[in-house]
């Protein structure tokens, strides 16, 4: 990963459940789609195991049989668990409990669609979850527009006293252009304690993973943040145009080496 010292045991949490309904193409899962070769899913296994996670757990659903051979061939340090239903982020990332019910360290929360992030950035989260303290860590980035997009605000130590939605953001709030990039490193012990008391308060009836944060809050546990020094590199992968955003980073990214 880099030469900075491994602090605590670490383990890797990819969400990869979803149909991506958006590609429109309802006999393949999302992260199955092709990226030179390979794939999706594959950049994101291949980083958890870059990052020295000892346990990779990825959470499958729609299309899981075909997700988890590939894994079995390619990656056969993964494990998979099934989330039966698709009922938000959180109930997602619940679904790793069980597994990891003995494990002690910290937890890196990535998404399958997400092929982007380099282990470099990932490794200089790890380190700064590590080094403030805290018991979760958002991997933020400065967009110009960043309209959609939770935006994060911070303390005047550079903690993080709350995501607000862009929905719900006031303008001043809204001229901030930092934003939540879904990615994180939680303490293991603290994040399945908060999942436990997350509720489904929305029209869809889902667990969002980013309400584990009000429950840190109210307990004043230290959220930090930092910034990707690439913004491209949190792009997810959502639609056939992103898939070829995708590929062209990662060609340019190869023309350089």
């Amino acid at each position: 990963m880099n030469d900075r010292p491994i602090l605590r045991p670490l383990a890797a949490v990819v969400m990869a459940a979803g149909k991506g309904t958006r590609m429109k193409d309802p006999s393949r899962a999302k992260v199955m789609y092709n990226l030179l070769g390979k794939p999706l899913i594959h950049y994101v296994a291949d980083l958890a195991f870059q990052l020295g996670a000892v346990r990779v757990i990825v959470i499958v659903g729609w299309q899981r049989e075909l997700v988890a051979e590939f894994l079995k061939q390619e990656h056969p340090g993964v494990e998979t668990v099934v989330q039966e239903e698709q009922r938000g982020t959180g109930h997602a990332v619940l679904q790793a409990e069980q597994p990891l019910r003995s494990f002690d360290g910290d937890i890196v929360v990535l998404s399958g669609d997400v092929p982007l992030l380099t282990a470099e950035s990932m490794g200089e989260l790890i380190y700064h979850h590590w080094s403030t303290g805290a018991v979760g860590t958002i991997l933020t980035a400065d967009f110009p527009d960043p309209a959609g997009y939770g935006r994060i605000i911070r303390n005047s130590d550079s903690s993080v006293e709350k995501i607000v939605e862009h929905k719900d953001a006031s303008g001043e709030e809204r001229a901030i252009m930092e934003i939540n990039s879904g990615i994180y490193v939680f303490d293991c012990r603290r994040l399945f304690e908060a999942l436990h008391h997350i509720t489904p308060q929305n029209v869809q009836g889902e667990y969002y993973l980013t309400d584990v944060f009000e429950y840190f809050w109210k307990h004043h546990f230290k959220i930090s943040a930092l910034k990707a020094s690439h913004p491209d590199e949190i792009h997810g992968v959502n639609t056939f145009e992103q898939l070829e955003e995708a590929r062209a980073v990662l060609v340019a990214r190869q023309q350089k080496v």
